[in-house]
């Protein structure tokens, strides 16, 4: 398997940290960005032999762009830290990206319903009728587990620093004339408190995020 660095950004991740770096397949380092944690979570997460950085702005996108500028290896992974994915999925992906593909978009498949609340999915749904129509490219989510090659997302030139960056990335790819796959990926309840999805305001925030860089891709 291609060596590959997984970009894990990380905000008090604790309790779910153990968990997730052990599922982590071999030949895929780990690479935790420490976005302000107050939890000890780098500590834990360098105990298990992952790369930390530290990415001083906080947001999502900012979290994940220090990641991917860390990366030394050939292709790159992104997930949360949270233990609502499975590292472990990652091979298939990855084999996905070896076949032909620029970009591997896990869509999640819930384990239960609180997975994945009301709220979020009715959010996921109308973002990507939106990207359909703004960005000519059509995914049924925008979940937060995908791989690239490395020099070519960061060719991208990504800029959103919040909760628009996982759109801003497809829109930018599928514009750069990407092939862009989807392929299932199990979705459990996250270890800890949600700072997104988990609540009606971090999805607002989200949503907000995301109309933004749609309108930036219109204008």
């Amino acid at each position: 398997m291609t060596a590959v660095d997984l970009v894990l950004p990380c905000l008090n991740e604790a309790g779910a940290l153990p968990w997730v770096l052990a599922r982590v397949p071999e030949g895929v380092r780990a690479i935790v960005v420490d976005n302000g944690s107050t939890d000890g979570s780098a500590e834990i997460a360098r105990a298990a032999g992952a790369l930390v950085v530290s990415a001083p702005e906080r947001g999502f996108g900012a979290a994940v762009a220090t990641g991917v500028a860390a990366a030394t290896a050939a292709v790159v992974a992104i997930c949360d830290a949270d233990a609502s994915l499975d590292p472990a999925e990652l091979p298939r992906l990855l084999a996905i990206l070896d076949d032909g593909a620029d970009l591997v978009l896990g869509r999640r498949v819930p384990t239960e319903r609180s997975a994945w609340p009301l709220h979020a999915r009715v959010a996921n749904a109308w973002l990507s009728r939106r990207i359909a129509r703004a960005g000519n490219v059509r995914v049924s989510d925008l979940g937060p587990m995908r791989v690239a090659r490395t020099d070519a997302l960061r060719a991208l030139d990504l800029r959103d620093r919040r909760s628009g960056y996982p759109l801003e990335m497809v829109l930018t790819a599928a514009a750069a004339g990407w092939k862009i796959v989807e392929t299932d990926v199990t979705y459990a309840p996250r270890i800890g408190r949600s700072k997104v999805t988990g609540t009606v305001r971090g999805t607002a925030t989200a949503v907000a995020d995301m109309s933004r860089i749609l309108r930036q891709a219109r204008a």
